[in-house]
């Protein structure tokens, strides 16, 4: 059976997550099941999921995906790099056999050759020396202009966020040594942070605009997932709006010693230095990311700070790949691949109390993403008592 491969946060999932589920499958001959690896509570933009980890894991099950699994906060919260390497090895343990992505051209050669040419030592040095010559030059800017040196325009794909992750899990793929065959899906409709674009479907991010301004998601959403989102809304369980959590961020972040911004993940150069002032001098989340920001950060990054700080994350928290593999959802097929999963070299993890059994490592992990939850939880109407991520287990999809 072909195992299908997706990384995804499906914040929330839509149509065109949908569409690009039945075109990895429309893909392939015979029968296909399709693995994701979905980013918990917090996702990697540094902001707060819709819903949690498990409605989006349900609402995926029942609108085409097999089995989802977690990514681990540490990873769910790290740059490109990192957020890559903790899914491809989760997707590489688990027995995936293609890696299914959505991509803005379409192409897999040259995001290959984009890969190719990161991965070799020369070239990341060349990169280094353009940013330490030209002072406030972002990483971004400097890759863009090497490549293109060595590549011509082929480097600005690497313009679009979706190619970005994509030569990234490529890259992860071949250090990793996986046999992951890449099944690149045109993206369709709006781009990544765009409106919706005609007929086609809307970003995740235009949703998420019109769900706090409260406006219809009508044809926008599957009507599997739809059914799952609606019943969460009934039961207090929608995240309308991140700020709902910034009250708690801020006072986390306040009460925080400096040298704990230094040992944030990307908090070298000085950039965690810069962020504990911001801290101390502004009043808002969106204020301290600004006062922080240079031409050479990106906002996404200082929000993941922000984030890494008031969850306790630090640069080790994210290293190597993750300890465990977190079942959040399944069906009759996803069934199957899990108990073809259980010798892999990271072990399955269904019920929550089993962490404590495999080695401290696993369960500082574990915690990490249960007090995450808490803080999540705050944001909800719903009112829930704390340690709920102990008590969950992964739900079970019934055949339809």
């Amino acid at each position: 059976m072909n195992v299908i491969g997706v990384v995804c946060e499906y914040n929330p999932f839509h149509r065109g997550h949908l569409l690009h589920l039945e075109r990895c499958r429309a893909a392939l001959e015979g029968e296909s099941a399709v693995l994701c690896v979905l980013s918990g509570d917090f996702v990697q933009r540094g902001e707060a999921a819709v819903y949690d980890k498990f409605i989006r894991a349900e609402a995926a099950c029942r609108s085409g995906a097999d089995l989802v699994i977690e990514l681990p906060l540490p990873w769910a919260l790290s740059s490109a790099e990192g957020f890559a390497r903790g899914a491809l090895g989760l997707l590489g343990a688990l027995g995936a056999t293609h890696l299914g992505f959505g991509s803005e051209t379409g192409e897999t050669a040259p995001l290959q050759e984009l890969a190719r040419a990161l991965l070799e030592e020369d070239t990341i040095e060349q990169i280094r020396e353009r940013m330490a010559r030209e002072g406030n030059l972002s990483f971004a800017a400097a890759r863009e202009q090497v490549l293109t040196e060595r590549l011509g325009n082929q480097a600005r794909l690497l313009r679009n966020p979706n190619d970005i992750l994509a030569v990234e899990y490529l890259k992860a793929a071949a250090e990793q040594r996986l046999s992951l065959c890449p099944l690149a899906v045109r993206r369709d409709g709006a781009g990544h942070d765009e409106a919706a674009a005609g007929a086609g479907p809307c970003s995740a991010s235009e949703l998420r605009r019109r769900l706090r301004a409260g406006e219809s998601l009508e044809g926008e959403i599957p009507e599997a997932a739809e059914a799952v989102y609606a019943r969460a809304r009934a039961e207090g369980r929608e995240l309308k709006n991140p700020a709902m959590l910034e009250i708690a961020v801020l006072s986390r972040l306040r009460m925080l010693p400096r040298e704990d911004f230094e040992r944030l993940p990307d908090g070298g150069d000085g950039l965690g230095l810069r962020l504990w002032k911001a801290v101390q001098e502004e009043g808002r989340l969106e204020d301290i990311a600004q006062a922080a920001k240079s031409k050479r950060y990106a906002l996404a990054r200082l929000r993941r700070m922000c984030l890494a700080a008031a969850l306790g994350l630090d640069r080790e928290s994210a290293k190597g790949l993750p300890p465990y593999a977190r079942v959040l959802a399944f069906n009759e097929r996803g069934q199957k691949l899990l108990r073809e999963g259980d010798a892999s070299a990271i072990p399955l993890l269904a019920k929550p109390a089993q962490v404590r059994q495999m080695g401290e490592a696993a369960e500082r992990v574990f915690r990490l993403g249960a007090g995450a939850h808490d803080l999540y939880a705050l944001g909800l109407p719903a009112q829930e008592k704390p340690g709920e991520d102990w008590r969950r287990g992964p739900v079970r999809i019934g055949d339809h």
